[in-house]
């Protein structure tokens, strides 16, 4: 289940300024927000899908996205977990 009660934060503005604030290239730092925020997604994938982030497989990455791609045709972009 899916259920969202306010959006979700992928990136704190205390990550996003620790990640400025970094000694990292322009490209490390965006390479550290995607991740950081990579990690968010996969956490709420794997509470959807009952299972630890570990043992999450590649096709049940898909069917996630699969799924709120469906809901975002269907119930609109704010039904979805991903508002794009």
């Amino acid at each position: 289940m899916m259920e969202q009660q306010s959006p979700i934060q992928f990136l704190t503005p205390e990550e996003s300024a620790d990640v400025d604030a970094a000694l990292l290239s322009s490209a490390e730092k965006f390479l550290t927000r995607l991740t950081i925020s990579s990690l968010r997604l996969l956490q709420i994938i794997a509470k959807d899908k009952n299972v630890s982030i570990e043992e999450l497989t590649h096709r049940q990455v898909i069917e996630w996205f699969e799924k709120d791609g469906k809901i975002r045709r269907e119930q609109g972009k704010d039904a979805a977990v991903l508002k794009w």
